[in-house]
């Protein structure tokens, strides 16, 4: 089986993580790497063996080039999808495409006549538990589903200087739990958030909030609970209930093993939840990757598409207009 030629534009930290999941998967073949900070760049590609491109330009020019991942930071996003595009390329793009709606929809419009394979990198779809819970759900194990809810926690607060460039919690942390309802649920159609900063006063300066719960309705009419805390003292805490006419599924927290302890001061102690993200969804990243191949491979949409993108930020969106209004918020 021939190996996927693809590039990875951007290695800072999601972006190296990217790199070596590419550089190890049995269907591609890690052939550049690119960044505005040559040193980032040029010590990617040592670790990994691989070309250092000069330039984005460089990169897209390779016949032998069938897809590229972007993980630069947001504002480029779409300047590089329209590129990639019109070079015939692939795309893996990370969450989320833009923080402005109109420039997602300007892109969309220019890519359109060119009918790119287009994922976003809403890795979540792609946990074998969560998988596994939405399988379920959509035999119809417990029947029709009336309520969700999505915990999502990080283990620390995320620099200033990060938070500034971000777009803010909703469209940086929580679009990944809007994206998941809507797997779950469908089309949501009314938000209401509210969202306040009680960990790190650093985030408030920089005009952001660090705490957050959000109530979704889905056109169907199930109902939809997020909470968001940029700390979590026990590590990175991810949960998903769905809960319906005949029944509930849980996928709980992942841990280094399952081994349980009880002693005299505690029952049933575990080992911590994983610290974060790299570690927590692993087999998520890698078997995103497969399934962008597949679409590579069948010419077919991706389950996590550029309509999925936008429909996420439409989302996010509507949960800041939410809570700077403190009233809910229609969807069309």
């Amino acid at each position: 089986m021939e190996k996927v030629a693809i590039a990875v534009l951007g290695c800072g930290r999601i972006g190296r993580m990217h790199a070596r999941v590419l550089a190890r998967h049995p269907r591609t073949r890690l052939i550049a790497v690119y960044d505005v900070m040559a040193d980032a760049a040029a010590e990617t590609a040592r670790e990994l063996g691989v070309q250092a491109a000069a330039s984005v330009a460089a990169v897209l020019a390779d016949p032998a080039l069938r897809a590229v991942l972007i993980a630069t930071p947001t504002p480029t996003h779409v300047d590089l999808i329209i590129a990639a595009a019109q070079a015939g390329k692939a795309i893996l793009c990370e969450k989320p495409i833009d923080l402005d709606m109109a420039r997602v929809r300007a892109c969309q419009q220019a890519i359109a006549p060119l009918a790119p394979i287009v994922m976003i990198g809403f890795n979540r779809r792609f946990d074998p538990s969560f998988q596994a819970l939405r399988r379920r759900a959509e035999a119809g194990e417990i029947g029709a589903i009336e309520q969700v809810v999505i915990t999502s926690r990080d283990p620390a607060p995320p620099p200033a200087h990060f938070v500034r460039d971000s777009g803010g919690l909703f469209r940086d942390m929580t679009i990944h739990d809007f994206d998941m309802a809507r797997s779950l649920v469908g089309d949501i159609v009314e938000v209401q958030a509210m969202g306040a900063c009680l960990i790190d006063p650093a985030i408030g300066a920089a005009g952001d909030i660090d705490s957050a719960m959000v109530q979704l309705r889905a056109r169907s009419g199930a109902m939809v609970h997020i909470n968001n805390s940029r700390r979590s003292a026990y590590g990175y805490d991810q949960r998903l209930e769905v809960f319906g006419a005949k029944g509930m599924l849980i996928a709980e927290n992942r841990r280094a093993t399952t081994v349980r302890a009880s002693l005299g001061a505690a029952t049933e102690a575990a080992d911590p939840v994983l610290p974060f993200f790299i570690e927590r969804y692993a087999e998520a990243y890698a078997a995103e990757i497969g399934h962008f191949i597949d679409c590579l491979a069948n010419g077919t949409t991706p389950a996590t598409s550029f309509a999925d993108g936008v429909a996420a930020l439409a989302i996010a969106d509507a949960a800041l207009e939410s809570m700077r209004r403190g009233a809910s918020v229609r969807l069309d």
